[in-house]
């Protein structure tokens, strides 16, 4: 007789284990299967965690959990083959408590969650894939492992198996496959410095951190962004862009990756360093448009299966935290009432509307399709930004005045000013 469980969370990622630290607290029996060998094992991201999202599921975490940085610098560097231009934002009390967000390792971050769902005694279970869904009369009553004798009944299954969301595409057809144009793939590289280093590279202080976000041609032109954060004695260099693009134009991730790191702004920051870990991971990057059906009888979407990732602001495990927590609050709520039909789990759908996580999706719902038909954004202008600046920046005597109309003709033939007034129009209706 398979044994049940109020809850199964399939997915010990971030969305997973926030989901069932709610649940665990308010008494549930619930249980978490992982396919890694502890959570974190196979999770991977930039990875920039948020704070206010975290600290909503653990309080004050930052007392304990294995962090690296917290970050008071982020920057974006616009990049052409030989330059680039810099934006950036440094704030002290970024380094204050309840802080804006930290740099972390997922391997040892994850891993420090799951053993907190432990202590209120949370069943996790590893190195265990959840291969199918029971179901009975139309309703989700458990799950299927591929372990012996592996089924474990539950009155709802909280699905967190991230981008790969095959439970959610093809076994509950919540959503289609995913299209090439929904994912992006992006590859990174931890490279261990020393931590002196890493600060006088970076213009830090001991103990504080900074994000680099690059883009134009470190992703060879294409939708994406590279990134370069600080760790405690490592840096995170990696790069990701759309899957549709990176097929068109036959770019192979690791070569992309190796084209980053070429940069003469990027090779003085890692030089040096020493190769400890490569990873890989697919980014749902559909959007608004492309969130599945959250909810069925017995059964909730959250995290990246649910396709919550904020591309543009480089928001992901905040989004899956809050989307766990919401989630876990409707089926205790849910459990109190012993409904657990799709009639009552459609709270979850509607209170997530109410938070940041769909209001912001649905703010740049168009935004993909929006760069995807106008590519000058990451082609002409990184370049004529780096001319014009070049040019107002170089000295040789030619007075200003004259200088500026030559910067103006030099924008002119690359952009028509119409051309750059509609640019600009459609780039604030999509995003403003």
């Amino acid at each position: 007789m398979p044994e049940k469980f109020d809850v199964a969370v399939v997915g010990g990622g971030p969305a997973g284990l926030a989901a069932a630290y709610v649940m665990g607290q308010a008494g549930l029996n619930v249980i978490v299967l992982e396919r890694g060998e502890y959570p974190g094992a196979k999770n991977v991201s930039g990875a920039v965690l948020y704070s206010q999202a975290t600290n909503a599921v653990f309080p004050e975490f930052w007392q304990e959990a294995p962090l690296e940085r917290p970050l008071v610098e982020q920057n974006l560097w616009i990049t052409t083959e030989d330059a680039v231009v810099k934006m950036g934002y440094r704030n002290r009390t970024f380094n204050e408590e309840p802080y804006n967000n930290f740099s972390v390792l997922r391997a040892k971050f994850d891993r420090w969650m799951g053993k907190k769902v432990e202590e209120i005694g949370v069943v996790l279970v590893c190195e265990t894939t959840v291969e199918d869904l029971l179901m009975k009369d139309n309703r989700v009553i458990g799950v299927k492992t591929g372990r012996p004798e592996g089924e474990v009944l539950a009155n709802v299954v909280v699905l967190a198996e991230g981008c790969n969301s095959i439970l959610t595409q093809e076994k509950l057809g919540f959503k289609k496959r995913h299209a090439w144009d929904q994912l992006a793939v992006a590859v990174k590289e931890i490279i261990a410095l020393p931590k002196e280093k890493i600060e006088d590279r970076f213009g830090l202080e001991p103990g504080q951190g900074a994000t680099i976000e690059l883009v134009g041609w470190n992703t060879k032109n294409m939708i994406g962004t590279g990134f370069i954060y600080t760790n405690k004695e490592s840096l995170s260099v990696g790069v990701g862009a759309l899957m549709s693009q990176m097929i068109d134009r036959k770019v192979n991730p690791n070569d992309l990756l190796e084209h980053m790191k070429s940069h003469p702004a990027v090779k003085p920051l890692i030089e040096g360093g020493e190769l400890k870990e490569y990873e890989a991971k697919l980014i749902p990057e559909g959007g608004y448009h492309a969130v599945p059906r959250l909810y069925g009888d017995g059964v909730v979407i959250v995290g990246d299966a649910a396709m919550l990732v904020n591309g543009l602001h480089r928001e992901g495990a905040n989004l899956a935290m809050t989307s766990g927590k919401v989630a876990a609050e409707v089926i205790v709520e849910a459990h109190k009432a012993g409904d657990y039909s799709a009639g009552f789990l459609k709270k979850y759908h509607e209170r997530l509307n109410d938070t940041f996580v769909l209001k912001d999706l649905h703010k740049y719902r168009n935004a993909n399709q929006f760069f995807d038909h106008n590519p000058q954004f990451f082609q002409t202008y990184p370049e004529m930004l780096s001319r014009a600046a070049k040019e107002f920046l170089t000295v040789d005597s030619i007075p200003k005045k004259e200088k500026q109309r030559k910067i103006y003709r030099l924008v002119k033939e690359m952009r028509s000013p119409i051309q750059i007034g509609k640019d600009m129009l459609g780039f604030w209706r999509t995003l403003g």
